[in-house]
């Protein structure tokens, strides 16, 4: 044999192969912490060589498991190389988008809004969009017709491809419980990893892009408390409920309100970040709107950018995300459908003899919304199929906010069946760029500016919309109660605007709470979305629960939270300090809320 037959019989053995997937892996692994670096070669190359070396190869090592999944399924190192490439290059590129919009990384969960086809169509837009379903396609197609012909490959190298696709499968599960008890890839990471659970941004630059991802894998909604029992939560129950007897006793006997929820998607007052100054107000209208309200100011958005199903989870469960395990990400999805029923302001309205109706003018896959609102007991969802009112400000955006309220209103037509709505509008959603010919409001001073003058248009039709659909409320024979807020800020702010804002800034939204029977001038004040609730608790009318006490009783101490941001006492603060009779409020609160989510739901009663 020649040395030239000898080099390319090498070339062909597993051995090559897997030296060259080793290596594609490698890549990979680097490329993915470029993605999560800001695309940055010097800090991506530091962390792999320098800074977390350790850390990094644990990363690989995973990756290389996953690789040789795809090889041995495939029955080629060429097209399982290819498909886990094309993988690994899209997974990169998503990671950097959301970095981009969220300030936050790609977590496992994430990767389910693969098969949400509309939102990548408009995220990514149709050119973008279709190329994307060409490759992968392609890509499947050619994956497909390797993995036929691959079944002709020899007996022994059959038994190579089984053997490497069991050890690989098998290590990939392991790793999938990388927070289960004694993991042994988790305690490799232990050794050298400073975990950062209340920032996932910090988290995944500390411990890699690997690192982060595994830590936000499978886990338990919350810790188990330590005084955690049957015993305990039957004594929160009967306390509780018993000043929930004694409000509704207090209350005036009136008759049952229309409750109305608008989660407005990204409204806020762009005006009140530094550095964003308009040529006319956007908000004017919202800020007449909000003199007659009984209560408005600024809401605390667990997130900047998106997240809007978690906001919408603390609104509507009076739960706070603050207090669930970081890994915990998105409760819609990771947590509510494998629930058959959980408490929430549907479930207690319902027993009060509402009608409770759920409206988004969008598919109903998103966030599995169609499955979550079955899960909270909604009697009806209205999508962008079943909606009756359809129409659009523009030929790129979404079904328009005066089109929902009309739709809010067709269920508020009959007088003598109490109704629950709860909207989740769209017509304020991402992309901004070319969603209007043109804007009647400009930033002053600043280049570049379209995203922001469109969304500033935005905002200022939903106003328009808002003001004719609380003149029509004002006509309903039943009283009504509107809570409207804005999810979170859009992720269009330049990284400049950002540095120039707080935190705190970047997390506050608009929000007020109208009642028909009673106009303003109301009380500002900051509060945190899990409070509303409790606040249509105390509403003439409604029957308060126990839950509604504790939750009162909680917003009293800490008017708003989440992570890092406390308001207590009129101050904003990083950590909290609480009196001996607050800290033991708030820990009622965090054991009913683990009672719900992850343990025995002994109190349920309270709802």
């Amino acid at each position: 044999m020649t040395k030239k037959e000898k080099i390319m019989y090498w070339l062909k053995t597993p051995w090559f192969g897997g030296f060259i997937s080793l290596l594609v892996t490698f890549l990979s692994n680097y490329y993915l912490q470029l993605s999560q670096n800001e695309w940055s070669f010097k800090l991506a190359t530091k962390f792999a060589f320098s800074w977390h070396t350790e850390k990094f190869l644990l990363g690989t090592l995973v990756l290389f498991a996953l690789n040789l999944l795809l090889v041995s399924l495939s029955g080629s190192f060429k097209v399982g190389n290819i498909f886990y490439s094309v993988s690994i290059i899209f997974l990169g590129i998503a990671n950097n988008m959301k970095m981009s919009a969220r300030m936050e990384p790609i977590y496992p969960d994430d990767l389910k809004m693969l098969f949400e086809w509309s939102m990548l169509r408009d995220i990514l837009g149709l050119p973008l969009f279709i190329l994307f379903l060409v490759i992968i396609v392609v890509v499947l197609l050619w994956f497909g017709l390797t993995f036929k012909k691959s079944l002709e490959l020899p007996l022994r190298k059959q038994k190579a491809r089984v053997m490497t696709l069991l050890l690989s499968t098998l290590f990939l599960v392991y790793a999938s419980n990388f927070n289960q008890p004694n993991n042994l890839l988790k305690k490799a990471y232990d050794r050298t990893a400073l975990w950062i659970p209340y920032s996932q941004k910090m988290n995944y630059y500390n411990t890699g892009f690997m690192g982060g991802f595994l830590f936000n894998l499978n886990v338990e909604g919350m810790d188990k408390p330590a005084n955690y029992s049957r015993q305990e939560m039957d004594k929160i129950v009967k306390e509780y409920n018993g000043k929930a007897e004694k409000t509704n006793e207090d209350k005036k006997k009136s008759k049952q309100p229309n409750i109305v929820y608008v989660m407005s998607e990204s409204f806020s007052d762009p005006s009140r970040l530094k550095g964003i100054e308009f040529n006319a107000d956007p908000l004017k209208k919202y800020r007449e709107i909000t003199s007659d309200a009984s209560i408005h100011g600024q809401m605390l958005s667990q997130n900047y950018g998106g997240g809007t199903a978690n906001i919408e989870f603390e609104a509507l469960t009076g739960f706070s995300m603050a207090l669930l395990n970081p890994q915990m990400t998105t409760p819609y999805t990771m947590m509510l459908p494998k629930e058959k029923a959980f408490p929430s302001i549907v479930s207690t309205l319902k027993e009060q003899n509402y009608q409770t109706t759920a409206i988004h003018p969008y598919n109903t896959s998103m966030y599995k919304r169609k499955d979550v609102y079955q899960t909270f007991g909604f009697d009806q969802f209205l999508d962008e199929k079943t909606m009756k009112h359809q129409e659009k400000l523009s030929k790129n955006g979404f079904i328009s906010d005066q089109s929902a309220f009309d739709e809010i209103l067709d269920v508020l037509a009959d007088p003598n069946q109490p109704q629950f709505v709860h909207l989740v509008t769209m017509q304020t959603h991402m992309p901004y760029t070319n969603k209007y010919a043109s804007s009647d409001y400009q930033v002053k001073g600043m280049e570049n500016s379209v995203n922001i003058d469109n969304y500033a248009q935005d905002i200022a039709y939903t106003t328009e919309a808002l003001e004719k659909f609380i003149s029509e409320l004002d006509k309903l024979e039943r009283p009504t109660t509107l809570v409207f807020w804005g999810d979170h800020l859009p992720g269009i702010y330049s990284e400049e605007t950002l540095k120039e804002n707080t935190m705190i800034d970047t997390h506050l939204t608009e929000y007020f709470i109208y009642d028909t029977k009673e106009n303003g001038p109301g009380v500002k004040e900051t509060i945190s979305p899990f409070y509303f609730p409790s606040m249509i608790g105390q509403t003439d009318g409604v029957k308060a629960t126990g839950f509604n006490e504790l939750l009162r009783e909680v917003h009293e101490i800490l008017p708003a939270f989440e992570k890092e941001m406390y308001f207590h006492e009129n101050d904003w603060q990083k950590e909290v300090q609480l009196s001996k009779e607050e800290q033991a409020i708030f820990d009622t609160y965090q054991l009913v809320q683990y009672d719900i989510v992850s343990g025995e739901k002994y109190s349920l009663k309270l709802f």
